[in-house]
């Protein structure tokens, strides 16, 4: 070869060279005989590195999936999707309900309104044979203690807005002179309790009760503020649902501390605490109180109906003696920093957690890995893998070339799946078992609605209908997804599934900007006042598929004379500093959409400020109200209708464009197996089945990978 045919093709040569040791990974054949234990570890590539490992602080899936390994609940779904015990035995729910004594009420068969008077009459209806009002019956029946709580005289401070115009408050003591209450103690909640009442004492007997003769300020308000602020303090009526759970002896933390009733508590107040910024708080604020009534005994007292609470307690569990304010202080001091704003968001414990999980946390480097080991003393027995290794590999390519190396033991997720254009493919390819299914979660553009114009719905709506998300199902998807309208999982009957999605319509769209003020300029740009309509877009690195859909949505809305910019943020920066600090126009983002309807974090106008899940800033007093109502009903065909509605609201008001919910395919070796020895000491391998919801890791601490795939595997 000549020098000069050398020199062409150095550069090229050079190039092969490259590419071939980037893409160049060791084989499972070449791992195991460098490293024996290769079989008993299980590694995870994530295309994003977690942010925050606490439970309490965190709100994105890479931190969460980890905090699920190294952090335990009182209670999650099983199999079945029925509530399951964890860190709790057992639990019981029931409710004590209040009402104050109404002396300006007349009751009806009642000359003397005195408490013992009502009680008498509640009891006496309670026992009567002839039952002829069922439904009053029923409450009457459900009633298991009833008892006078006597007069009392107590002071309140609260901090009250005097003028509507300005968000100032005022401090201001209020003195209470309450009458008598009756206090019932209730088998179970029972939501239309005073309703039922009301047929026994009076229909307007809880109606006509006035607060406001009770409660003196001692800054004059008015009768109508003095009213609504009587109504919070003395409710004529209140619901208290009551959690009691049963905690399981001997469990023991990562470090060997016992866990306790405290610890759950202490959980609970952190959570609360305002200087940790949880995103949580808004599962919680219906709490009224948390108690340790002995070590293994803790009761949970929510402030009114709230028909979620359950299942706010599937999430971690955090150690007290390691996050308390004496635990805090001295870490501060020890770090040289001022112990009075030093907060949990502060601790080391962010990036070096101790939990009581089924895996020990061991290392964390940023944007490579994060290690775990298996913990021995985990209270249902160690798993069988002994290390966890969740590596960030954020190239998808990177990720499918590793896993046929078998550097990597899984391939796509239900929250995020082989890419759409590989899956036919690989579900049909020998060496692999596969799972699928219709993912719990939707992707979506959201708009940031405290930013013109996209305080306008007429706005929102047009730049939707400039977007053709079929194409974008049919050709960045390969059909591996559908349409999608709203905020609830589509598998279940809270969605709406009358409600349409918006037609692919630019002119119309066009017409819509029109209507608002934005028409082309001379060089095709829309304008109005001046001004060009321009924005930025962005979504975070890593993700192909939103990189396509910001790329198309870029285009698609330049076609229609709007100047977009787009940005590719890495995940920490994407959620930490635009996100969490809503400092964005507009981004590309996804939910996973839990079993249960609870739309409050997301959607509820109290929930705009920073590090808060609302972050798109959408505030509706409709919206608000459905939200509590679903949040408050605990039959489960109202609570339907109320999801539904509220689906009906948010589709009108478009604060996202909702895009499609996500078909999704996961691979992994079939020498990974369920390994389970049973009470004659054999040992038997079984097939990985999914759960109802899809979800194939629900045995994940029983997972194996053996030598050679199982026999069982290649019947049938």
């Amino acid at each position: 070869m000549t020098i000069r045919r050398i020199l062409i093709f150095a550069p090229l040569l050079i190039i092969i060279i490259l590419l071939q040791s980037y893409f160049w990974v060791p084989t499972y054949e070449q791992q195991t005989r460098g490293n024996p234990n290769r079989l008993d570890d299980y590694i995870f590539a994530s295309g994003g590195d977690a942010s925050i490992l606490n439970p309490v602080l965190s709100a994105d899936v890479p931190s969460s999936r980890v905090e699920n390994l190294v952090f335990d609940s009182l209670i999650d779904l099983d199999a079945e999707l029925r509530y399951r015990g964890r860190l709790a035995t057992g639990w019981q729910i029931y409710e004590e309900a209040y009402f104050y004594v109404n002396p300006s009420a007349r009751i009806p068969g009642l000359d003397v309104t005195v408490p013992q008077a009502i009680v008498d009459l509640i009891l006496d209806a309670k026992q009567d044979s002839r039952k002829t009002d069922r439904e009053l019956q029923d409450s009457l029946d459900n009633i298991k203690n009833i008892l006078v709580q006597p007069p009392r005289n107590f002071s309140e401070i609260r901090e009250v807005k005097l003028e509507k115009t300005t968000e100032e408050k005022r401090v201001i003591k209020f003195e209470v002179t309450a009458p008598a209450r009756i206090k019932m103690v209730l088998n179970r909640v029972d939501q239309e309790l005073f309703t039922n009442l009301g047929r026994l004492l009076g229909h307007d007997y809880f109606s006509s009760f006035h607060g406001e003769y009770y409660v003196s300020s001692d800054v004059p308000l008015g009768n109508q503020r003095l009213r609504a602020q009587a109504q919070e303090i003395l409710p004529a009526t209140e619901h208290n649902p009551v959690i009691e759970f049963h905690l399981r002896p001997g469990v023991k933390f990562h470090d060997g501390h016992i866990f306790d009733a405290y610890d759950v508590r202490f959980t609970y107040q952190a959570l609360m605490n305002p200087k940790n910024l949880s995103p949580r708080i808004a599962d919680f604020e219906p709490v009224k109180s948390v108690a340790v009534i002995d070590p293994l005994t803790v009761r949970i007292v929510y402030k009114r109906l709230y028909s979620p609470a359950l299942g706010t307690w599937s999430m971690g569990i955090l150690p007290e003696h390691l996050l308390n304010s004496q635990a805090l202080v001295k870490e501060a001091i020890r770090f040289n920093k001022d112990p009075g704003t030093f907060t949990m968001r502060d601790s080391r414990l962010i990036r070096n957690p101790t939990g009581c999980g089924p895996f020990v946390f061991r290392q964390w480097k940023s944007d490579q890995h994060i290690i775990l080991d298996r913990f021995d003393d985990y209270w249902e027995g160690p798993p069988n893998y002994k290390r966890y290794i969740y590596r960030i590999i954020p190239d998808i390519l990177t990720q499918e070339m590793e896993f046929y190396a078998g550097t990597i033991d899984s391939y796509g997720n239900p929250l995020g799946g082989i890419p759409p254009h590989q899956v036919q493919r690989l579900k049909n390819d020998p060496r692999y078992q596969n799972f699928s299914g219709t993912s719990l979660s939707y992707t979506y553009i959201g708009y940031n609605m405290r930013r013109k114009p996209f305080d306008d719905r007429r706005v929102r709506r047009a730049l939707g209908m400039a977007i053709d998300v079929d194409k974008i199902i049919k050709y960045v998807l390969y059909n591996q997804g559908e349409r999608t309208t709203g905020p609830f999982a589509k598998q279940t009957d809270f969605y709406n599934h009358r409600i349409k999605a918006l037609t692919y319509d630019p002119q119309r769209a066009l017409k819509l900007l029109k209507e608002v003020g934005w028409k082309r300029n001379s060089a095709g740009w829309l304008e109005k006042d001046g001004k060009k309509f321009q924005f930025t877009l962005i979504t975070n690195s890593g993700n192909d598929i939103r990189k396509a859909i910001l790329a198309i949505a870029q285009d698609a809305w330049k076609q229609i004379g709007i100047d977009v910019r787009t940005d590719l943020l890495e995940w920490s920066v994407f959620i930490q500093e635009r996100v969490d600090k809503a400092d964005f126009d507009v981004l590309i983002l996804g939910w996973t959409t839990p079993i249960n309807p609870d739309p409050y974090q997301v959607w509820h106008s109290s929930q705009t400020h920073p590090y808060q899940l609302n972050f798109v800033g959408f505030q509706n007093k409709q919206a608000d109200e459905l939200i509590i109502k679903i949040r408050q009903e605990y039959d489960h065909g109202k609570q339907v209708e109320y999801c539904q509605r509220f689906h009906e609201l948010i589709a009108r008001e478009q604060p996202y464009t909702f895009l499609y919910v996500p078909k999704w395919t996961a691979i992994l070796d079939k020498r990974i197996v369920i390994k389970e020895q049973g009470a004659d000491g054999k040992v038997r391998y079984k097939k990985i089945e999914p759960t109802k919801t899809g979800d194939y890791t629900f045995h994940f601490n029983k997972w194996i990978k053996l030598p050679d795939e199982p026999l069982f595997l290649n019947e049938g």
